[in-house]
């Protein structure tokens, strides 16, 4: 398009200049007129073709809802409108003035002023003219009575005198014989014509105008000279005078301004129809100009806004992409120049941020990875007490899901799970109380698996009077079960070393008393002394296996590992039983192999199945129960009984030593099982059936190929 508006405007411009030249060669004019008419129709048509080209583009691209095209079309009709109203006017005035003027040009006091002006110059033209040829025949004449030989010497001085720019001597042929000029430059005259020297023969001066080569006009007069001798052949002088250049150049501009106005006359109607084209053709192109000029501009203006628009649909979409830069120093290109800066600065904010965002997904990945797998419940809070962060230890000591807990206010524990009503006010009145100084408390809970012992910790995390804050439990239920259970172990430990050293000497000195007594008394006091000993003897010997028991409980044997088949020990232990409380068995088939000492597993089975028929005196149809199973990584032996089950009152304290509820029992069978159970790396559990009596499971990892054991993996309802 800028190709093609350049080439019309050159066209346009070549029309109008040509029109124009064409009113002052009148040649050209009269023999190209009609061709200079129909090349200007066709320019202003083409004109015309292309501003309604330009316009339908226009409405092509507002429909096409293209952005910069209602500012194009702004400036198309504003700048188009600043051209046409001015462009009209001086369009009527100046076509009227052209007709006024051309009119003007005919009149009849101007033609007489013409010709008389002409006649002036031609008058004052002929005055110099005569008084050239004057000076010409006095200086023939002086020349006519000075001896030939003398002549060309005197040229000089008789220029000089009559005060001409060239004189010259030549014979009656035409040869030079002598030259005098007072311009320096000149070297030879121009030799004169035949006419003139025809005309010397004749005894006549010959006399004309002449242009000069610098453009003025010379008067060159040919005179005879007449000589003394009639033995002398005649000669001729010449004379060239300059015409004064103003009255020259007035007779020129006199003559050309009568010819031009001969031609004017001439084509008069053509001129008044040529100059109106003329004008017509100028007021288009200048209308083109404008509406081409508002096109282009409107481009120009619209190219970066839409380069501009583009980008920030980009930027809204996410592109940081920079738009293309603008060369011009103006407000667009600074415009232009600053969104690219801006566009960069939120693609490296972007990035950085992203970075920033990988850099703390990858933190809370890594604290996450780290909360998720420490034993320790931990529990982030916000001032307001409001819970942010739990792991996954926390929700499982607490009893309550991450998704229930986290959002919500701390003192809502309770409507969540009654049983921590009484955590949550507590904690909250820690927090409330101290809210800048750290604390500890132990704390009971009533889970529906029993009660839990937690050491709670509460830290503000931040400085201030309202800061956020942490809150860690760690469960030390087992821990202080195993303080206990090392407690009583030590207990046992040292009440059987003080406890059997002095029973063995009590024993043989009862025994003794027996020997040297017995055949020294008589009748009852005899009878008396074998009843004490006796007595004594019975109860040494049940406080050794009370002692032997402690001793048991308090260091177990170490462990001789090797592959075990649980089937095959429940098989061999339930072989001693036979004929007494009937025992059923439901072995589970294709169970794989465990790691453990045959001798200790069998002691457990043989004191889990003592305690159930010690727990079935009472009950009419005694049964109990001895299963095998597989719970995923884990191999199960259950025993069930169908007595009383345990009391609720020594739910928490079943495997503490000396804790029963036999009127015979010791209370070390249970605690001397788990602690077997721990050593293989199992774990223990207890339940009452709802179908009654009680039901005691141990749980083992199973070997894989290769005897290595799998991971502990339990299902069952309580482990201790």
């Amino acid at each position: 398009m800028f190709y093609l508006i350049a080439v019309s405007l050159l066209l346009g411009s070549a029309l109008i200049g040509l029109l124009a030249t064409a009113a002052s060669n009148t040649a050209f004019f009269a023999g190209n007129i009609q061709l200079l008419l129909w090349i200007t129709v066709a320019a202003g048509a083409g004109l015309a073709a292309l501003i309604v080209y330009q316009a339908f583009l226009l409405v092509r691209r507002i429909r096409a809802g293209v952005f910069g095209a209602k500012l194009t079309a702004r400036l198309f009709l504003i700048i188009g409108l600043m051209s046409l109203a001015p462009g009209l006017v001086v369009y009527g005035v100046s076509v009227q003035f052209l007709i006024r003027s051309i009119e003007s040009w005919f009149d009849v006091r101007m033609e007489n002023a013409l010709e008389g002006g002409l006649a002036l110059g031609q008058s004052a033209l002929d005055h110099v003219q005569q008084e050239t040829a004057k000076k010409t025949e006095h200086l023939a004449q002086q020349l006519g009575d000075l001896p030939p030989i003398l002549q060309a010497a005197r040229l000089d001085d008789l220029r000089e005198a009559a005060g001409v720019q060239e004189l010259g001597l030549f014979d009656i042929n035409g040869n030079l014989l002598g030259f005098s000029s007072s311009d320096r430059s000149s070297t030879l005259p121009r030799q004169p014509e035949h006419a003139s020297i025809w005309q010397a023969r004749l005894q006549k001066t010959w006399s004309r105008l002449q242009a000069a080569g610098s453009g003025g006009i010379m008067v060159r007069v040919v005179a005879p000279v007449n000589m003394a001798s009639l033995s002398e052949r005649p000669r001729v002088v010449q004379v060239l005078q300059p015409v004064p250049r103003q009255l020259a150049q007035d007779a020129q501009q006199v003559e050309e301004a009568r010819q031009g106005y001969q031609e004017l006359l001439v084509s008069r109607l053509g001129l008044k129809r040529l100059y109106g084209i003329s004008l017509t053709l100028a007021l288009a192109l200048a209308l083109f100009s404008a509406f081409s000029l508002a096109f282009l501009l409107s481009e120009r203006l619209a190219a970066p806004l839409r380069a501009l628009a583009r980008g920030t649909r980009a930027v809204a979409r996410g592109d940081f992409t920079e738009v293309q830069t603008v060369s011009s120093r103006d407000e667009l290109g600074m415009l232009t120049h600053s969104f690219n800066r801006m566009t960069r600065q939120l693609s490296d904010a972007r990035a950085a941020a992203e970075e920033s965002r990988d850099q703390l997904l990858e933190a809370n990945a890594y604290l996450e990875g780290v909360l998720s797998s420490v034993t320790t419940g931990v529990v982030t809070l916000e001032h307001n007490l409001a819970v942010r962060v739990v792991n996954p230890a926390a929700a499982v000591l607490l009893g309550i899901s991450r998704t229930e807990l986290e959002g919500r206010a701390l003192t809502e524990l309770g409507s969540r799970n009654p049983g921590l009503s009484g955590f949550a006010e507590d904690m909250a009145r820690h927090f409330h109380d101290g809210p800048t100084r750290p604390w500890r408390e132990q704390i009971e809970l009533s889970m529906p698996t029993g009660k839990r012992i937690l050491l709670a910790r509460g830290t503000p995390l931040t400085s201030g009077d309202t800061p956020d804050y942490v809150l860690v439990l760690d469960d030390v239920t087992q821990l202080l079960q195993a303080q206990r259970d090392a407690a009583w172990g030590e207990v046992a430990r040292r009440m059987a070393h003080e406890i059997k050293n002095p029973l063995t000497p009590i024993q043989l000195s009862a025994e003794r008393l027996e020997a040297k007594l017995a055949d020294k008394l008589d009748g009852p006091a005899r009878d008396t002394l074998i009843r004490a000993t006796a007595t004594i003897v019975g109860q040494v010997a049940a406080m050794k296996g009370l002692v032997d028991a402690f001793a048991q409980y308090a260091r177990l044997p170490s462990p001789r590992i090797e592959r075990l088949d649980i089937n095959v020990m429940v098989g061999e232990v339930l072989h001693m039983y036979e004929g007494g409380i009937p025992i059923e068995s439901h072995l589970a088939p294709d169970l794989p192999g465990v790691a453990g000492d045959p001798a200790l597993l069998g002691q457990v089975l043989v004191n889990l199945v003592k305690n159930a028929q010690e727990a079935l005196e009472n009950v009419a149809s005694p049964r109990v129960s001895v299963s095998t199973s597989l719970h995923g990584s884990q191999v199960s032996l259950c025993v069930q009984d169908n007595g009383p089950g345990f009391p609720a009152e020594l739910w928490d304290r079943l495997f503490e030593p000396y804790v029963t509820s036999k009127p015979k029992g010791t209370g070390l069978g249970l605690p001397v099982v788990k602690k077997i159970v721990e050593e293989h790396h199992g774990s223990i559990a207890v339940d009452n059936p709802e179908t009654g009596g009680a039901r005691i499971c141990i749980s083992l990892p199973a070997l894989v190929e290769g005897g290595e054991s799998r991971g502990a993996d339990s299902d069952l309802p309580r482990v201790y």
